[in-house]
């Protein structure tokens, strides 16, 4: 199994991020092909004190060739669309194998 972690920091606008993430983001991204589960993470703090993180979200696919075929599909293009468009300055993407 593996899976594409988007790490979010902290917009300027927490409520109007979260809004847009939860009411329009994540409904996209929900309708990808392949996607086993969608897992998302509100990041309330740090060893430390304060994070400057706000959001990871995983994506959980069979295997490499089902997520990038979900990322090439219309409907991976409408998630990327709307995430460079809402959060392209805040968000760092990955690709990651269940171990």
């Amino acid at each position: 199994m593996v899976k594409l972690v988007a790490i979010y920091r902290k917009p300027e606008n927490v409520e109007e991020f979260d809004q847009h993430y939860n009411n329009v983001h994540a409904p996209l991204a929900a309708k990808m092909p392949g996607l086993i589960k969608l897992e998302v993470n509100k990041i309330y703090g740090a060893p430390m004190g304060e994070s400057d993180l706000h959001l990871i979200a995983e994506m959980y696919f069979e295997n490499k060739e089902d997520l990038t075929n979900s990322l090439s599909s219309p409907e991976g293009r409408a998630a990327g669309k709307d995430l460079m468009g809402f959060a392209g300055k805040l968000v760092s993407m990955h690709f990651a194998e269940v171990l």
